[in-house]
């Protein structure tokens, strides 16, 4: 009789270890609960946000007004009393049209290019004003044949005169006939004379028409460089504003580069400190280490109400093809130094050592003084060592800058070092 299989017993405690709890359902693969992945998402979200929003507060940048810190001391040389920004703008500077409308033929000059006074830089189709030129010269030409004709009448009639007057004397002839000899002399001078000012108006025609053919030509009013070609071949250009969409009021702008100076704004409140032939030094944004000395040409008479500035001409005193209209400008306003005494102990006539600053640059950044500089962009807080003594308007620093930095005037609280900035166009 064959063995009954054997019946194998599961043991309850292996099914109990089996059993999967209500939290390890509610935990995934990495033994995280599952509930604790939103609120991860929930925060990144809120994180790329703030970021987001700090990256675009911090790209702005914050609108700073600056000034230059000044050397101090017998050797730094005049102090500046003030600062403003501006434009290099050019005195001199032409759109240059035609007088009369046209079609264009030929333009001569590109962007960039140098051209002298009355250098020809484009021409206008000129076949009927061409015509009409060459139809005034034959006119004239008419004109003195008619001249020359009446000339030989008068000879002829003066000619017949004499005659008559010799035949008359010799009983040979009537004084009628003398008579209307010397009638024949006047008429024919008469005559030559109305053809001799027909010849004058036909030359006057002759010089207008010259006149119209030479609007056809369009030439450079000055010595200077192209700075915009506003018109190409084949398109109509006029002196009159266009009533189409398709009509040019100007072929191109020459600027006189030798005209180039900066206007600057000045604050009204300090335009009080500023005269007429007051040295100043002017530098280019687009050139930091290039000092150009430069003085003051005018104070123009008249205030903006909206920024509450007046416009000051400046000269530059050196200038290069580094130069170019538009550019922006910082200019400072230096005041004059008295030559040290004679009689001033070395020490005395040194001077204080450091740089100068506007009182208004330092900062108080957790109980120490600081001062912002502008280095590419941004603000960078330097602790600074200050004197107790002012020099005359400005700020004795000893220790913290160099001259030539450019320090934030009037810093706001929340300025940090390594913040975005962007300078501010008012005066300082």
């Amino acid at each position: 009789m064959p063995k009954a299989p054997e019946v194998q017993t599961i043991d309850a405690n292996l099914l109990n270890e089996l059993r999967i709890d209500k939290g390890e359902r509610d935990a995934d693969a990495s033994g995280a609960p599952r509930w604790l992945w939103p609120v991860v998402g929930v925060v990144v979200v809120l994180a790329l946000v703030g970021a987001g929003a700090w990256w675009l507060l911090l790209g702005r940048g914050v609108a700073v007004q600056t000034a230059d810190a000044v050397a101090s001391g017998a050797n730094a040389g005049p102090a500046a009393v003030l600062q403003a920004t501006g434009y290099v703008t050019a005195r001199r500077q032409a759109t240059v049209s035609t007088q009369i409308t046209g079609t264009l033929t030929k333009v001569l000059i590109e962007e960039g290019d140098r051209v002298k006074e009355g250098q020809v830089i484009a021409r206008l189709e000129d076949t009927a004003l061409r015509a009409g030129l060459n139809a005034a010269e034959a006119n004239l030409q008419a004109s003195l044949a008619q001249v020359k004709q009446a000339q030989a009448q008068l000879a002829q009639a003066e000619a017949d005169a004499r005659r008559q007057a010799e035949l008359i004397a010799s009983g040979m002839t009537t004084k009628q006939a003398a008579e209307q000899s010397r009638t024949a002399v006047a008429n024919a001078a008469a005559m030559l004379d109305a053809r001799r000012r027909e010849s004058d108006a036909v030359r006057a025609q002759l010089g207008q028409a010259k006149v119209n053919f030479d609007y056809t030509i369009v030439r450079a009013p000055f010595a200077g460089v192209v700075t915009e070609k506003a018109a190409q071949v084949g398109e109509i250009v006029s002196p009159l504003s266009a009533g189409g969409g398709f009509t040019r009021t100007g072929v191109g702008t020459i600027v006189d580069m030798d005209s180039l100076e900066i206007d600057v704004d000045v604050n009204e409140a300090y335009i009080g400190q500023v005269t007429a032939d007051m040295p100043a030094q002017a530098v280019l944004d687009a050139y930091p280490d290039w000092k150009i000395p430069a003085h003051v040409i005018a104070i123009v008479p008249t205030a903006d109400r909206g920024k509450a500035t007046v416009k000051v001409r400046i000269a530059l005193d050196q200038k290069d093809g580094r130069l170019v209209p538009n550019m922006a400008a910082r200019v400072s306003f230096l005041g004059k130094t008295s030559p040290p005494s004679s009689t001033a102990s070395a020490p005395q006539a040194a001077g204080p050592k450091g740089v100068l600053v506007p009182p208004a640059a330092l900062a108080q950044r957790d109980g120490k003084s600081v001062v912002f500089v502008v280095a590419d962009g941004r603000a960078q807080l330097h602790a600074v060592s200050a004197a107790p003594q002012d020099v005359g308007s400005m700020k004795l620093i000893t220790q913290g800058i160099s001259a030539g930095d450019r320090v934030v005037v009037s810093p706001p609280a929340s300025l940090q070092d390594g913040a975005a900035v962007r300078l501010d166009d008012a005066a300082h």
